[in-house]
C-alpha cells in the first residue's frame, strides 16, 4: 500500500504551516480584503475615490539564487521580505501604489518551521508597505525539487491614475540623476557573488573586508523598499523617470527609460561602493564591466527630476539615513 505521504507529500505538514502563518497574514490585511485565508480565490475591493482613470499595475519576480545562500546559511526570514520590497519598488517607480501581493513557495520538503520563516518574512514587508498578503501558495514538490530546496515567486498589483503614470517618456536631456544607496546586492547578481565567495570563506565566517560581518549577514541584507522615498518625491516635484536598479545594473536599467535619442551618463565615482562589493571584484578578479551590468554597486533606485528640482527632490528624498546622490544626467545621443 502505497501512501501520499510515502510519495514524499506530507499533508499534515502542509495543515501546520497554513495554521502557523495565519496570524502573520491577516496583520497584513487592509480594508478592501473581503475574504479570509483558505478561499478558492482572493477577494480585494479597490478604494477608487480620488482615481480619475485608475490603471491597474502589476509585477511579478523572484530572488533568484539569493535561496542558495538563505538554504546555505540557514535563515529564512529575510529572502520574503526581498521579494515584497522588490515587486513594491517596481511598481512604485511606475508611479502605483501597492494593493495586494500574492506568493509561492515550492519546496522539495516541506519544513513548517521554514514555511513560517519565509512567509512571515513576506508578512512583514507586506504589512510595512501598506500591502495586504491576499493570497498564496505552499508547494511540497518531490523529485522536482531536492529536499532541502526551495524557490520563491511573488505577484504584486498596484494602482496609478493613468495621468500620473512615470514610465520615463517625460525624461528630456539635462535632467538629473539623483541616486539612493542599496542595502548590498539586494537580489541580484547571487549567481556570481556565490561562484567567486563561497569557495573562499565560510557563510558564517567573520571578514576583515567586510569589517567583521560575516558573507551570511552581508549577502543576506534585505533589499531596501523606496517606496516612502519615491511618495515624497512625487509631491515634492516633477519625477520624470525611476528606475530600480536590478538585474543589467545602471547601465541596463537607465536605458529603460530613456526615450529615444537621450541616455544616461553615470559618474561611478560619486558614491562609495558598499565594501561587499569590492570583495566580489577582488577575490574573483572580476572584470569592471561585468560589475557594472550585473550588481547594483551602491545604487538601488536612481530618480530623474529636471535640474531646477534637485534642491527639493534631494530634500525629499532625505529619509532617516538614507540620503540621495547626484550620480550623473541625462544626456543627447
Amino acid at each position: 500500500m502505497a501512501t501520499y505521504k510515502e510519495s514524499g507529500v506530507d499533508i499534515d505538514a502542509a495543515d501546520e504551516s497554513v495554521d502557523r502563518i495565519k496570524g502573520a497574514v491577516r496583520k497584513t490585511f487592509t480594508p478592501g480584503v473581503l475574504a479570509d485565508i483558505g478561499a478558492f480565490g482572493a477577494f480585494f475591493e479597490p478604494d477608487l475615490s480620488g482615481y480619475e482613470q485608475p490603471v491597474l499595475v502589476s509585477s511579478i519576480d523572484g530572488v533568484g539564487t539569493k535561496v542558495l545562500v538563505a538554504k546555505r546559511a540557514g535563515r529564512f526570514d529575510t529572502v520574503g521580505q526581498d521579494l515584497v520590497n522588490h515587486c513594491v519598488n517596481d511598481i512604485a517607480s511606475c508611479g502605483a501604489e501597492p494593493l495586494f501581493f500574492l506568493d509561492y513557495y515550492a519546496t522539495g520538503t516541506l519544513n513548517p518551521d521554514h514555511a513560517e520563516a519565509l512567509i512571515g518574512g513576506f508578512a512583514a514587508a507586506c504589512q510595512s508597505n501598506g500591502c495586504a498578503l491576499i493570497g498564496g501558495e505552499i508547494a511540497e514538490m518531490p523529485d522536482v525539487y531536492a529536499a532541502d530546496d526551495f524557490d520563491l515567486a511573488g505577484t504584486i498589483v498596484g494602482m496609478v491614475d493613468k495621468a500620473d503614470i512615470i514610465d520615463g517618456s517625460a525624461v528630456q536631456a539635462g535632467d538629473v540623476l539623483l541616486g539612493l544607496p542599496s542595502t548590498g546586492l539586494h537580489t541580484n547578481g547571487f549567481s556570481l557573488a556565490r561562484h567567486v565567495l563561497f569557495d573562499a570563506f565560510a557563510i558564517d565566517e567573520p571578514i576583515d573586508a567586510l569589517g567583521g560581518t560575516s558573507l551570511a549577514e552581508a549577502l543576506l541584507t534585505v533589499h531596501r523598499s523606496y517606496l516612502p522615498a519615491i511618495r515624497a518625491a512625487r509631491k515634492a516635484v516633477p519625477v520624470h523617470g525611476i528606475a530600480h536598479i536590478t538585474g543589467g545594473g545602471l547601465p541596463g536599467n537607465l536605458a529603460r527609460i530613456m526615450p529615444d535619442g537621450l541616455h544616461a551618463q553615470v559618474d561611478y565615482t560619486t558614491w562609495t561602493r558598499p565594501a561587499i562589493f569590492d570583495l566580489i571584484q577582488d577575490v574573483g578578479d572580476v572584470p569592471e564591466s561585468d560589475m557594472r551590468r550585473t550588481f547594483n554597486l551602491g545604487i538601488g533606485l536612481v530618480v530623474a527630476v529636471p535640474p531646477s528640482a534637485v534642491a527639493d527632490a534631494t530634500q525629499a528624498l532625505t529619509t532617516g539615513d538614507v540620503a540621495p546622490v547626484r550620480i550623473g544626467t541625462v544626456q543627447a545621443n
